[in-house]
């Protein structure tokens, strides 16, 4: 589970947490600013209604719910003594969508899709406020990984050129290349690299995605964050290998195995920063207006 991230809502602080890629809001941080306070998650989920919206959700989006026990919960809501916890919805259906988090920053916790329903029942000019600061939370996170993405494509990008430097000056003079066969150099030692990472070569890909070439989309541009880090560094050690001499074969071999190191080493970072994220976003606040 990732360090927490907060937005503020109506002048209330409320806390995010991703779990295994999923944001669960804090129900308890968005009744802090009504009167009965946390007590109201509890008058929530007793609602028929809200049991109704729980069940559907959980038969959509988890395949492990316990139908037959939601049935019996379902009936039981009919009744006027039908008492219902978070706790207990959670343990008798198997439920994912809600969950209850001990220690200091502990609280209940929904899914964004619950989250969402719980503010409207609160308020729907809560639910509205509450909506607009998730949304900007992110598009911030969104733009975040863009300029990250962005970046390293352009390192990407530079590095070639070092290494298409260092086939001009080190490769073609020992060859009687015409000069479009020295254009089809260039292109081999770039295929190099993608056949090192990729695992197939730029035509490769073309052929078989015909209706994105015919929108100059290319491999690369298709490569996620960490393939776009390891393609910078194997291009960077592609032109040191090349003016030392070392033949394609050879630096093929080197390539192929560094590329398929590094790529493993940081899908591995990746899924646990996932889970372990420490990073938390400051995002500029509204101005309050007077009607809120």
């Amino acid at each position: 589970m990732a360090k927490n991230q907060t937005i503020q809502v109506k002048g209330t602080e409320i806390t995010i947490v991703s779990v295994q890629q999923n944001d669960f809001i804090s129900l308890t941080d968005m009744t802090g600013g009504f009167t009965e306070g946390s007590g109201l998650i509890g008058k929530w989920i007793t609602n028929k209604n809200t049991i109704e919206y729980l069940g559907i959700w959980e038969k959509i989006n988890n395949p492990d719910f316990n139908y037959t026990e939601f049935g019996v919960i379902e009936k039981e809501s009919g009744v006027n003594r039908f008492i219902m916890s978070v706790g207990q919805w959670i343990e008798r259906t198997r439920a994912k969508g809600l969950m209850v988090k001990a220690g200091r920053y502990g609280g209940t916790f929904a899914h964004k899709d619950i989250a969402f329903h719980f503010a409207m029942w609160l308020s729907p000019e809560f639910q509205i406020y509450l909506v607009n600061e998730f949304q900007r939370l992110k598009e911030a996170e969104n733009n975040h990984l863009q300029l990250e993405w962005n970046v390293k494509r352009i390192l990407s990008k530079t590095n070639y050129l070092l290494q298409t430097d260092a086939v001009q000056k080190h490769i073609i003079p020992k060859k009687n290349y015409s000069k479009d066969k020295e254009w089809l150099l260039y292109a081999e030692e770039a295929d190099l690299l993608n056949v090192a990472l990729f695992g197939c070569t730029a035509k490769d890909w073309r052929d078989a995605n015909a209706e994105l070439a015919k929108k100059n989309m290319n491999i690369r541009d298709m490569a996620s964050i960490n393939e776009l880090t390891v393609l910078s560094n194997i291009e960077s050690m592609n032109a040191v290998l090349i003016k030392q001499g070392i033949s394609k074969q050879e630096r093929f071999e080197q390539l192929h195995s560094i590329a398929n190191y590094q790529l493993e080493v940081l899908n591995a970072k990746a899924k646990e920063k996932s889970l372990n994220r420490s990073e938390k976003l400051t995002l500029p606040q509204k101005k309050s207006s007077k009607n809120e």
